[in-house]
C-alpha cells in the first residue's frame, strides 16, 4: 500500500516562494508518476502539476506554467513542488498523487493521496 505525506505548506505573503515535499513509501517510488493537485474553498479539485517516473517528463497546469516546478529524487522517494511568484489565488490545500499510470493522475483518477498540506497567500 502506497503512502503520501505532504510537507511544506504555510502562510506566505503574495510574490513570494513555497516548496511542497511529498514522502512516498510502500512501493517502489520509480515505478509511479506523480502529481499535485489543489482545492480551494468552494471550488473542485485541480490538476496543478505531474512527473514521469523517471522525471524526464513534466506537466503543467496552464494557472501554474512558469510559476512552478515539479521534480522527484527518485534516492530519496521524495517529489517535490517548487512554487514561486505566489498569488492569493493560489490559496488552497495542496495534494500528492500517485499512480502508475499519468494518464490517470491528469485526469485526478489516481489510486494514491496524501493528506494534503495548506498553503496561504495573503495579499
Amino acid at each position: 500500500q502506497v503512502q503520501l505525506q505532504e510537507s511544506g505548506g504555510g502562510l506566505v505573503q503574495a510574490g513570494g516562494s513555497l516548496r511542497l515535499s511529498c514522502a512516498f513509501s510502500g512501493r517502489p517510488f520509480s515505478s509511479y508518476t506523480m502529481g499535485w493537485f489543489r482545492q480551494a474553498p468552494g471550488k473542485e479539485h485541480e490538476f496543478v502539476a505531474a512527473i514521469s517516473w523517471s522525471g524526464g517528463g513534466t506537466y503543467y497546469a496552464d494557472s501554474m506554467k512558469g510559476r512552478c516546478i515539479i521534480s522527484r529524487d527518485n534516492t530519496k522517494n521524495t517529489a517535490y513542488l517548487q512554487m514561486n511568484s505566489l498569488k492569493p489565488e493560489d490559496t488552497a490545500i495542496y495534494f500528492c498523487t500517485s499512480d502508475p499510470s499519468l494518464g490517470a493522475i491528469m485526469k485526478g483518477e489516481s489510486d494514491y493521496w496524501g493528506q494534503g498540506t495548506q498553503v496561504t497567500v495573503s495579499s
